[in-house]
């Protein structure tokens, strides 16, 4: 990583404005219910044509768990190595945030249940109309906030410290379109990806901050 002061204090910025995002999508996450406004964008995303199943479950792929791991074995190869150390410490971060911190504070089910009203103990009762849940999408379970956005995300901002001008951009928009992949396929509602987005990027931030601390130690004590 190549981050500078500047660099640093936009990072900052950066990670708080996530952290601030993180915050406002679990408040209203943290009702169980999803409003409207958000039910609307739900459908008018899951409702795009079934035509862009396949490359939505290919995008959806950018938010596997492997994917830092794989992207560390890249960045390895081109001898980036604090990008290598920052990919493969944002694995159990990530996991911890996610299943420790957020799942245990903020309960919400996926949109199978919260807007369809899928219930486990009736599910002949379930309507099929109300939604597209493409593939093997889950209706049911904890769905705020979503781990592909974390991953998704987290690994754009830590790609962007090292990517040159317009190939930054690429990861973000792999990571946008995972997010959207994410709600057009079913698996979540919008809020699940927007806080798990800003989570990944709030976690990156910090990595970024702490790379560049101790970077800045090492080079002191030369």
């Amino acid at each position: 990583m190549t981050t500078s002061i500047v660099d640093r204090r936009s990072w900052i910025i950066a990670g708080s404005v996530a952290v601030g995002i993180a915050l406002l999508a679990g408040l209203v996450a943290s009702t169980g219910e999803v409003p409207g406004w958000e039910q609307s964008i739900f459908h008018a995303i899951n409702d795009l044509p079934d035509w862009l199943e396949t490359p939505m479950w290919v995008f959806q792929l950018a938010g596997l768990l492997l994917v830092p791991l794989l992207v560390a074995v890249i960045a390895a190869a081109f001898k980036q190595w604090w990008l290598v150390i920052a990919l493969v410490v944002f694995v159990p971060l990530k996991l911890l945030v996610e299943k420790g911190v957020v799942k245990q504070l903020v309960e919400r089910e996926r949109p199978g249940t919260t807007i369809c009203g899928y219930d486990r103990a009736d599910p002949d009762a379930f309507d099929t109309t109300c939604g597209n849940f493409r593939g093997d999408v889950p209706l049911d379970g904890l769905s705020f906030v979503s781990g592909h956005a974390i991953i998704a995300w987290g690994v754009a901002a830590l790609l962007w410290t090292v990517l040159p001008g317009r190939w930054r951009w690429v990861p973000v928009g792999i990571a946008t379109l995972n997010a959207i992949a994410r709600v057009y396929l079913g698996a979540h509602n919008p809020l699940d990806v927007v806080g798990g987005g800003a989570i990944g990027v709030g976690i990156a931030a910090l990595l970024i901050i702490a790379a560049d601390v101790i970077r800045r130690r090492l080079a002191t004590e030369r």
